[in-house]
């Protein structure tokens, strides 16, 4: 006979709550994902907080039927019949993640960042950096006719 204790049941799980803070399951979309990433902006402060609020004001002006949703431990991302992308804030950089980016035509070479994959690009954006608004709508543009495109195919 062992002394051993019965191992943890790790299927059970508590429903996660939603907060700006992020969570291993937690996720939200249209009106209370919009709360999460406003209240995300006003915890960042300073130029993070500047910069993805720009961002984001760029994404829902491009694109006034682009849905909001809050995934992933607390990420911001823009959907329109698919992720068109992510707005990760990390330390020194706001990385905006395209999911289909690789795909996309660049001309004004926006994209700096995870060159080297095959599906996803990402621009992230420093300190005093500023992004070509209009180079920045055609990318979201393109993103939401890929997705719709692959949608229609569906």
């Amino acid at each position: 006979m062992s002394n051993r204790k019965p191992a943890k049941d790790k299927t059970k799980s508590k429903p996660a709550r939603a907060t700006a803070k992020g969570g291993a399951n937690e996720q939200a979309a249209g009106k209370a994902a919009s709360r999460l990433i406003d209240q995300r902006i006003r915890e960042l402060k300073g130029w993070r907080g500047e910069t993805l609020a720009r961002m984001r004001a760029l994404i829902l002006e491009t694109d006034p039927e682009m849905i909001e949703e809050w995934k992933w431990m607390g990420t911001p991302v823009w959907s329109h019949h698919g992720i068109v992308c992510t707005g990760e804030t990390y330390k020194n950089v706001v990385k905006l993640t395209f999911a289909r980016g690789a795909s996309l035509s660049d001309p004004s070479c926006l994209f700096n960042s995870s060159m080297e994959g095959n599906v996803r690009r990402a621009i992230d954006i420093r300190e005093g950096e500023k992004v070509d608004a209009r180079a920045f709508k055609a990318l979201i543009k393109a993103a939401v006719a890929q997705n719709g495109l692959r949608a229609k195919k569906a």
